[in-house]
């Protein structure tokens, strides 16, 4: 007997097919997702890799229906490696932290699927149900807290949206002798062009940062960084915006087309996250290994 894919635990994508006149279900995904060729789709489909609401595979001819829910399997082919090695710093039945090295993505992205650190951990615990709790950019390195648990996730998540988590990062820059430390800066934050950038507008404020000095070395700092909200890129963008962009920034104050540099990291470390676990009360707080060199 066939057991059907569980896209909870292969950590499918889900998508409820939107209006249109496609003959099929394939005709649909082929025009909606431009980006993935007729026959990638068809070999996914072949390989049951497109799935029912049930988790069951479907085929390419099955007439297209409006509203219908489909799971598929995010694929890229001749993945590229990424030479760098995660570190669990501690687990237990709820939770998983984790320390990210730079340049790895938390979560299937773009060209990145398995390569990330969320499928690396699910392969490594065999815990089809962890979720990260919050992310940190590719570029940046530091702490990442996974819920392991579906029945105490959301005790969890709530620590973030109602600030009750205490984020601190260290960060390498120039040294800015013309501004009083420690200081708040504040902005309004959008997407730009491309999307994956932010940058700051008129109006009214929506993100917060804290800096202090914690050590000078000649024309370069470093930082401690607190976000009080925590928008896109939101350290990046504050500390360019002060005058002393981020070592090694690929996307600020400029955007650099390169490809990654892993002798060249971006200067930034999420490297303490502190708060009251919602389950037993108690005062957690947990620390990177990971440290920023000059």
């Amino acid at each position: 007997m066939t057991t059907p894919f569980d896209p909870a635990r292969q950590q499918a994508s889900t998508v409820c097919l939107p209006p249109g006149h496609w003959a099929t279900v394939l005709d649909c995904l082929c025009d909606h997702f431009k980006a993935i060729d007729r026959g990638q789709w068809q070999d996914r489909f072949a390989r049951g890799r497109v799935l029912d609401a049930e988790g069951r595979p479907v085929a390419a001819d099955l007439p297209y229906r409006r509203g219908m829910r489909l799971h598929y399997f995010r694929e890229v082919l001749n993945e590229k490696p990424i030479p760098v090695q995660e570190q669990i710093l501690y687990m237990d039945d709820h939770l998983v932290v984790a320390d990210k090295p730079h340049f790895l993505p938390v979560t299937p992205t773009g060209e990145y699927v398995e390569h990330t650190l969320l499928r690396r951990l699910i392969r490594r615990l065999d815990n089809p149900h962890l979720v990260p709790l919050h992310r940190i950019d590719r570029h940046t390195a530091g702490l990442v807290l996974f819920s392991a648990n579906p029945q105490s996730r959301s005790a969890y998540q709530r620590l973030f949206p109602e600030r009750r988590i205490d984020k601190r990062y260290q960060a390498i820059a120039a040294a800015l002798p013309q501004h009083a430390f420690p200081l708040v800066h504040r902005s309004r934050l959008v997407h730009g062009e491309p999307f994956f950038r932010m940058h700051e507008v008129a109006g009214a404020d929506n993100s917060e940062t804290l800096a202090e000095v914690l050590e000078k070395n000649g024309d370069l700092w470093r930082y401690g960084l607190s976000p009080v909200t925590g928008k896109t890129h939101q350290l990046r963008v504050h500390m360019a915006a002060l005058g002393a962009a981020i070592c090694n920034d690929p996307f600020y104050p400029q955007l650099v087309n390169e490809e990654d540099d892993y002798q060249k990291p971006l200067k930034l470390l999420a490297q303490r996250l502190s708060f009251e676990d919602p389950l037993t009360g108690e005062a957690r707080s947990f620390e990177s290994r990971l440290n920023l060199d000059w």
